[in-house]
């Protein structure tokens, strides 16, 4: 199933690149961190006037290089040229000196401030700030009429969607001169139909002649909207090549340096009886906010159902309440047909079978200055077989630590080496080993494969599958809407801590779903 909007994929011809002088040119490119070489002999170019994806597994470099591009590195050796001419970049004050902008991922922007004082904070045009503030009105209205780029340049941030806080994000490069954009992951918070507006906004500006550096690991989106990719794996540039001369599949196997299966092979689910309901579930937050308003659902044994929405509608909550990591203010939950206490607590759920793999690693998932071995025990480490009645078994649990790491192919296989220095991916496959290996009748699952290369995430998938094939019940909560897409077996979309919509997988429509995720009911979206 497509899941790139049809408006998008017509900007992946693009112009011409022969002949296109170069806006960007890395010349044998060095950085070290200690022992690791991040980037090693890179040489990169990028075509004035198109859009450049960069693409590679987690730790790759491509971030590392991006950050010496903006500023926020500086490379060990090698040459920076923009537009013909070597540049010094030492901080990203250089950077936006000779033209260069970034859009961060997580935006930099202050949210109790309006999108003219987002725009204009660092360059206020002097000690008089009123005549800044006119000067900047009048910048800011070219800029969106110029670029489609409309918002209110009164509205206060917080209360803007998403899709508009990355405008401002990207209004506020091009009030600082930006010739050149560089997007890290740009539409990992957006709707469908959000991403599909950010691909006309970027095609809209390459027609203007700008230079747009985009970082994704969504291989649709690189065949959708660029006109070159750049591959890298471990540090170094293996491709180079026009997108129309390449595919997914060999894209995915230049990142990974083998064939990739991009979608989970699996056979019709045969749900059995219900393993988990929650009824009319209610959670706030530390603040007392509201944030999952009467949300009932149920799972069943041998099916996986995934919830779809846009980070920050109570799917959190929802998931944190169901693990027992957050009271619920009212509403029930039951396991096999039993209500769980009503203060129970992570705890007790894992005793009655329950799993979950949480949605941030760093923070609920490891302890990152212990080793792997003690964080591959963590919430089981009271079980007899590891532990005995004074002392844990220390050997035997560093012993079965090596067998699941070169299971789950985690690098390297050291169960001693400290949490903190695998990367991301290996990271997260430690954690879904720890829930997966112990066989939970129920699997909570977030976000399982954040910040994970495409080859791990085949490998996490088919373990996802194969639980739901032994007869186990899993709910899971991801941004990712290929991975509901290819993963559940029925889909319930979350707005606004409610859920709108419900559908079998099989039925699916992507643009529907995109509208559920905005806020429209199930019954009203076409």
């Amino acid at each position: 199933m497509e899941a790139v909007p049809a408006s998008a994929r017509s900007a992946a011809g693009g112009p011409p690149l022969a002949g296109r002088p170069p806006a960007i040119a890395l010349r044998n490119v060095n950085k070290s961190f200690g022992p690791v070489q991040a980037n090693r002999d890179v040489s990169l170019t990028v075509a004035k006037g198109t859009i450049h994806g960069i693409i590679g597994e987690n730790g790759a470099g491509k971030s590392t290089l991006m950050s010496i591009l903006y500023g926020f590195y500086e490379a060990d050796s090698g040459e920076i040229a923009v537009d013909g001419k070597p540049v010094a970049i030492r901080s990203p004050s250089d950077a936006i000196a000779v033209g260069i902008g970034m859009v961060h991922q997580h935006f930099m922007l202050v949210e109790n401030f309006t999108v003219l004082e987002n725009v204009m904070l660092g360059a206020e045009g002097g000690a008089i700030l009123k005549r800044g503030i006119a000067k900047a009105r009048r910048e800011l209205e070219r800029l969106e009429h110029e670029y489609g780029l409309e918002v209110d340049p009164d509205a206060v941030i917080e209360e803007l969607p998403v899709g508009l806080q990355q405008r401002v994000e990207i209004l506020k490069a091009l009030y600082r001169g930006a010739e050149i954009l560089i997007l890290d992951e740009p539409t990992g918070v957006l709707t469908p139909q959000e991403a599909d507006e950010l691909f006309r906004i970027l095609a809209s500006l390459r027609e203007q002649g700008k230079t747009i550096i985009l970082i994704t690991h969504k291989l649709r989106e690189i065949m959708a909207i660029t006109d070159a990719v750049t591959v890298m794996r471990q540090g170094q540039v293996v491709a180079n090549v026009a997108t129309r001369d390449t595919s997914r599949e060999q894209l995915a196997e230049m990142m990974v340096g083998r064939k990739v299966l991009l979608r989970v092979e699996k056979t019709e689910a045969r749900p059995g009886a219900v393993k988990l309901e929650a009824r009319d579930l209610r959670v706030r937050d530390a603040r007392g906010v509201e944030r999952v308003k009467g949300v009932s659902l149920a799972v069943r044994a041998g099916e996986i159902v995934g919830i779809a929405g846009v980070s920050g509608n109570g799917q959190s909550e929802l998931l944190a309440a169901l693990a027992g990591m957050t009271a619920p203010a009212s509403g029930e939950i039951l396991i096999d047909g039993r209500p769980v206490p009503p203060r129970a607590d992570a705890r007790t759920l894992r005793d009655v079978g329950v799993g979950h793999v949480p949605e941030d690693r760093h923070r609920e998932g490891l302890v990152t200055p212990f080793p792997a071995w003690e964080s591959s025990i963590l919430g089981f480490h009271d079980d007899p077989a590891i532990n005995g009645p004074i002392l844990l078994h220390r050997e035997k649990v560093i012993g079965l630590c090596l067998v699941m790491m070169r299971d789950y192919d985690v690098r390297p296989p050291d169960p001693m080496l400290k949490c903190a220095n695998f990367s991301g991916g290996n990271q997260q496959k430690i954690v879904v080993a720890r829930e997966v290996e112990r066989d939970p009748a129920i699997l909570l699952v977030g976000q399982p494969t954040r910040g994970v290369d495409i080859g791990a995430i085949e490998q996490i998938h088919r373990r996802l599958i194969a639980l739901r094939d032994a007869g186990k019940a899993l709910l899971l909560v991801s941004v990712e809407l290929d991975e509901i897409l290819s993963l559940a077996d029925r889909i319930l979309v979350m707005f606004d801590g409610t859920l709108v919509g419900e559908m079998p997988a099989k039925d699916a429509d992507i643009g529907r779903i995109g509208l559920m995720m905005a806020g429209v009911k199930a019954e009203e979206a076409p």
